[in-house]
């Protein structure tokens, strides 16, 4: 048994459990619709991962492969492999890394940075059509404090 500085179980009310509930269907739900997105358009949804760390890494346009690893919660040689498969693509390429020899940077390349764009865009799209899903029924409501 897990100890910490969270209430009790029996503090829970029937909306935070019905609040839980919804928000897990509603990352469930997001998940399979990115996933056949993404399969949908020749993608694995490993794939759409990498090119999204890859554009959304902070304050450069690359990463290294470590990073990405750190990123998508995955182990080194695993992010190798899919590198590897994503170059082969022609959605990524590597590049010498300026200050450290022994490390390469993962770049998007055209092609990469045009799927990730027209996916990102059905994804952004989805989350909004999904507030409404996740947004509690009694969220507006000024008694929601007092459930």
């Amino acid at each position: 048994m897990i100890e910490d500085d969270q209430p009790e179980a029996g503090a829970l009310t029937k909306r935070d459990f019905e609040a839980l509930a919804r928000f897990r269907f509603g990352i469930r739900s997001y998940l399979r619709f990115s996933e056949e997105t993404v399969r949908g358009h020749g993608l694995t949804p490993q794939q759409y991962q990498l090119l999204l760390a890859l554009k959304g890494f902070p304050e450069r346009e690359w990463a290294t492969v470590r990073e990405l690893a750190d990123r998508l919660q995955l182990r080194h040689h695993s992010v190798v492999e899919l590198v590897n498969r994503a170059q082969a693509q022609g959605l990524v390429e590597r590049a010498a890394h300026p200050d450290d020899a022994r490390a390469v940077r993962v770049l998007l390349t055209t092609a990469g940075d045009r799927i990730l764009t027209r996916l990102s865009a059905l994804h952004r799209a989805e989350l909004r059509r999904m507030d409404a899903l996740l947004t509690p029924p009694w969220h507006d409501s000024q008694d929601h404090d007092r459930a």
